[in-house]
């Protein structure tokens, strides 16, 4: 352990935050106004467990706590299975930091779905029920209204506010990035799982926005002078955040775990604004940790005893590209008295150990 570590250091989380806090670099200060309303929701157990139960190593913690400290992003790679997204629940569970709020993408993933979430078409259709149901109502010369399914009407023409200013909120959902970029006292963790799979412009669309610190919401900036604030909900369904001019500013820069299986390569400038950390397969000893951590020592030990799983696992890994989850879920399943005969490992290889990657990949 070392003494400026923040994410596995010495001492209490509290503690460790505020002198995170303390040591924050001139060009990486952010000045968002604390939320003071809006509250974290609390580390569940499973959350609490499943952060607990990864090993972390000293190059490992070094650079997890190198990004935590220059407020940049941690870019995460190796092969599916190694523990890449497992690595940001285990910061969120060392520092207290509530849920790991979890942003998972795609090749049609755009930057906004990140952002935030706008159902225009359910604010376009409450305020013409709103109109058709008013007491006196008089249709006006000239709308247009289409019949929908059964006794259903929509106006096609719709007059912005009619619900009142304050009610578009209802209509917005900040997504995992924009609710981690809600002003808290503490960062939050966000997990960006597979950038790697997403547009090829997303990585340059996303640095925008880790470098300023902020983003615009353009469906509050063009209503901000009728009003300032609104208050929209969160992707962690923990409330409401007020938002000011349709701005949203963060306080406490956000810990942002990367995780890529290396399908292509990311432009230099994104790189370069990255701590990069590559986590590598884990061996013999690395995985008998694992598994008393996750399972008990005595089916640890059983498990790396000559010729036991462990041996099998690693003889397989090979040979093509396995999970550590799939040793875990073969030793569960002799927890559980299956294939525990002299004879049935091999089986018990085939059914738990498929090879993901390789000549032999089923």
């Amino acid at each position: 352990m070392k003494d400026w570590w923040i994410y596995k250091g010495e001492g209490q989380a509290e503690k460790r935050l505020d002198r995170l806090a303390v040591h924050r670099p001139d060009w990486r200060v952010f000045d968002g106004e604390i939320d003071e309303d809006y509250t974290v929701p609390v580390l569940s157990e499973a959350d609490q467990e499943r952060g607990a139960g990864y090993i972390a190593e000293a190059p490992e913690i070094d650079l997890v706590n190198t990004a935590l400290l220059l407020r940049r992003p941690l870019l995460v790679t190796g092969v599916p299975g190694v523990g890449k997204s497992t690595l940001a629940h285990s910061i969120a569970e060392d520092l207290g930091l509530g849920p790991v709020l979890r942003w998972t993408v795609t090749s049609r993933t755009t930057l906004r779905d990140g952002l935030y979430r706008y159902d225009a078409l359910r604010r376009l259709e409450d305020a013409n029920l709103r109109r058709l149901s008013a007491p006196g109502r008089r249709r006006r010369e000239g709308s247009l209204l289409r019949r929908l399914e059964g006794a259903r009407w929509r106006r096609i023409e719709w007059e912005p506010g009619a619900e009142g200013t304050s009610g578009i909120g209802r209509y917005l959902q900040l997504g995992p990035l924009g609710t981690a970029f809600v002003p808290t006292a503490r960062p939050r963790v966000l997990l960006i799982d597979e950038i790697d799979k997403g547009d090829i412009d997303l990585p340059g669309d996303l640095l925008t926005v880790l470098e300023e610190g902020h983003f615009d919401i353009p469906e509050l900036v063009r209503m901000s002078d009728d009003s300032p604030q609104v208050s929209v909900s969160t992707d962690d369904q923990s409330g409401l955040a007020r938002i000011t001019n349709g701005r949203v500013r963060c306080h406490a820069f956000p810990i942002v775990v990367l995780t890529s299986n290396g399908e292509r390569e990311f432009p230099p400038a994104f790189l370069r604004r990255c701590i990069r950390l590559n986590l590598p397969l884990p061996n013999e000893d690395k995985l008998h940790r694992i598994l008393v951590r996750r399972i008990g020592q005595e089916a640890a030990d059983a498990a790396r005893a000559e010729g036991g799983v462990i041996d099998t696992f690693l003889k397989r890994r090979s040979s093509g590209e396995l999970a550590t989850d799939q040793l875990l879920n073969a030793v569960q399943l002799r927890l559980a008295g299956a294939w525990t005969a002299p004879g049935d490992l091999g089986r018990l290889a085939e059914a738990t150990m498929h090879r993901l990657s390789g000549p032999d990949a089923q």
